[in-house]
């Protein structure tokens, strides 16, 4: 029998490389982007609660009506828009469901999507799985502004939709209102929907705010808008996310979010929907992550290793050129085998990453024994 790959340049997966890496050579895993730490007990307690009271078997395809009330009544208070719970707002298997579902809604054979790289090694597959042509503008380091002139160059007549991370995977940078009035005017009088993965917007540093694609009406009007309770919670592996769109683009992604997952983890619905009504749950989330990236950065002051700014998200960008000359890749291997410290090279998020780029991923979503092992170990790194 011949099998013929839909996708035969897929590139394994880092961050389920690095971790196992990690596990094998008993490394620190400052790699993939899980904290190591628990949930509020509340939600443990809630989550218990509604599967003893049997609220066991199939949610409604598009989410219990409580939470998706509970998530307008959040998008609205983040953004400044109220979306119809029961026409724009869609629980998801997490956001990568609700990335699967937007390209596969919109993209037919040929359409091209832009990303901005570095990007999320989802995106390129999923849109060329579905016949899409990638469309790529690198933003530049250390800022990785966007350069929304190399944007317009790509805008053509094929031109079906552009992908937005704010706040950034991997850079932890965010796009200012600036940015999206200016996307807002390139796409003025197009077809072009924008989907708008937004899963650490609850992780932005003061004196920063997350601006959402939502918060545009011009935008709006044509936007995905994609959200993790995994990442905000702390919760990654009960895989519970969403996406806000208007109805009519929702009415598409739902035919195929039926088609996949169908319906989310019951009980994991009831818990966070009860959860949710104590806003201050979501309030404490950049506010715990803020004081774990000065604590890391603090515990590092003085030694061989420079960061580049983070302004949300709970990663940090090590710049590495002064440590090593070797390529990132190699580099992050090094620091697995002979130090017990896991990353994610740079260059996993590139089709063709620059040459001269030499950047890590820090995920420092760890409990702070954790963070004064990996501190200890980095302190003692000059050069390799």
């Amino acid at each position: 029998m011949s099998i013929r790959s839909k996708l035969p340049h897929l590139r394994p997966n880092i961050f389920s490389y690095v971790s196992g890496l990690a596990s094998q050579h008993k490394a620190i895993n400052l790699a993939q982007g899980f904290p190591d730490f628990g949930c509020a007990p509340e939600l443990i307690e809630l989550l218990h609660k509604y599967s003893s009271k049997g609220l066991n078997q199939y949610a409604p395809s598009h989410g219990i009506p409580a939470l998706r009330t509970q998530i307008s009544h959040y998008l609205e208070k983040r953004d400044g828009y109220r979306y119809d719970a029961d026409e724009e707002i869609t629980v998801s298997a997490g956001a990568t469901e609700a990335l699967f579902c937007s390209f596969a809604a919109l993209i037919r054979p040929g359409d091209e999507v832009i990303i901005l790289e570095p990007a999320y090694d989802t995106y390129e597959p999923t849109i060329e799985l579905f016949g899409g042509v990638v469309r790529r503008v690198q933003l530049q380091a250390p800022h990785f502004h966007v350069d929304w002139n190399a944007v317009k160059q790509c805008l053509n007549p094929k031109t079906k939709a552009i992908v937005l991370n704010t706040p950034h995977n991997p850079s932890g940078t965010i796009l200012s209102k600036v940015d999206l009035q200016q996307l807002a005017e390139l796409v003025d009088g197009s077809d072009i929907t924008v989907i708008s993965d937004e899963v650490y917007a609850d992780m932005v540093f003061s004196p920063h705010q997350h601006i959402s694609a939502a918060s545009v009406p011009a935008l709006r009007e044509r936007s995905i808008v994609i959200g993790s309770f995994g990442k905000s919670f702390h919760i990654t592996g009960w895989k519970v996310g969403f996406f806000a769109a208007p109805a009519a683009l929702s009415a598409e992604l739902r035919k195929v979010h039926s088609l996949t997952t169908f319906s989310v983890h019951t009980p994991s619905q009831f818990a966070l929907a009860e959860l949710m009504q104590d806003p201050s749950h979501i309030a404490d989330v950049a506010r715990l992550y803020e004081q774990k990236k000065n604590y890391f950065l603090d515990g590092l002051n003085g030694s061989a290793w420079q960061f580049l700014p983070s302004q949300g998200s709970y990663f940090l960008t090590a710049d590495c050129s002064n440590i090593s000359q070797d390529n990132d890749m190699d580099f992050c291997h090094t620091l697995i085998y002979e130090h017990k410290i896991a990353t994610i090279p740079y260059s996993a998020f590139y089709l063709n990453a620059p040459s001269n780029q030499k950047l890590i991923r820090f995920c420092f979503a760890k409990q702070e024994q954790t963070l004064d092992s990996a501190i200890e170990i980095l302190k003692g790194i000059t050069s390799l």
